[in-house]
């Protein structure tokens, strides 16, 4: 019997014709529970024929021009070139300013995020978790993305892939300080959840740290990895679980 089509999300914004830019769903590949089925995490577990499976059946069925630049990330802030990047190099974000070159973040909750500037010269994704947002990592790819193009950084535009969401996203009273410590605006994205606890909005946390980039135009932002269990990969829900990616390139 074959298999059905991998599930994509195609983010909803202003890109370029040029921006080419896809999330995946959990849907679509070979794995077996508890990574079911579109898997594309080689760490995690999975059988390695699975993920190189889904990793085939990703490429094909968006037509890359190449590989995607797959990262070894460490919730850091290290920004590298998908172009010259080497396999499984410990970064969490990259960016590419030619086709050929496709820039790829893997995620269970953590937050994906996509960049482009508005004529479409360059792109960049990053992994954003807690600690990833806190440590800068949206900061670094926008300055980088923006140094290597030569524009401003209100030229770019951003879309924030599916993550976990305000009402699910459970931290103690040391992740809501490390936020405060960067901004005091920071506590309009936690609602308290009883003595010592917090439910966060990585989202707004993360339009904040945008924001104090200059960067306005942020799209997407809407969904929750740990609710939608049919459509994600959640590892606060399942600990032992798959990785969706989000993915953007260029276009020739």
């Amino acid at each position: 019997m074959p298999m059905p089509e991998p599930g994509f999300i195609i983010p909803d914004w202003p890109a370029p014709a040029r921006v080419r830019a896809v999330s995946t769903t959990r849907r679509g590949g070979v794995s077996p529970a508890p990574y079911d089925t579109f898997n594309l995490a080689g760490h995690v577990g999975d059988a390695p024929q699975h993920v190189q499976h889904n990793r085939e059946s990703l490429r094909q069925a968006l037509q890359l021009p190449a590989e995607p630049t797959w990262l070894d990330q460490v919730h850091g802030s290290h920004v590298v070139d998908a172009a010259d990047a080497p396999d499984s190099c410990q970064a969490d974000a990259s960016f590419a300013r030619e086709p050929g070159a496709v820039c790829a973040v893997m995620t269970a909750d953590c937050l994906p995020v996509l960049m482009c500037d508005r004529r479409g010269r360059g792109v960049a994704a990053a992994h954003a978790g807690w600690r990833g947002l806190a440590g800068g990592v949206i900061e670094a790819t926008a300055r980088q993305l923006c140094a290597r193009l030569g524009c401003p950084a209100d030229e770019l535009l951003v879309w924030l892939g599916p993550a976990i969401g305000p009402q699910a996203f459970e931290v103690g009273s040391d992740v809501r300080e490390a936020f405060m410590a960067i901004d005091a605006h920071a506590a309009q994205a936690f609602v308290e959840h009883g003595p010592g606890h917090w439910l966060a909005d990585i989202y707004l946390l993360a339009r904040q740290a945008l924001q104090r980039q200059g960067i306005a135009s942020v799209y997407g932002g809407g969904r929750c990895t740990y609710s939608e269990e049919r459509d994600f990969f959640s590892f606060r829900r399942t600990p032992t679980t798959g990785r969706m990616a989000s993915l953007i390139w260029l276009a020739e």
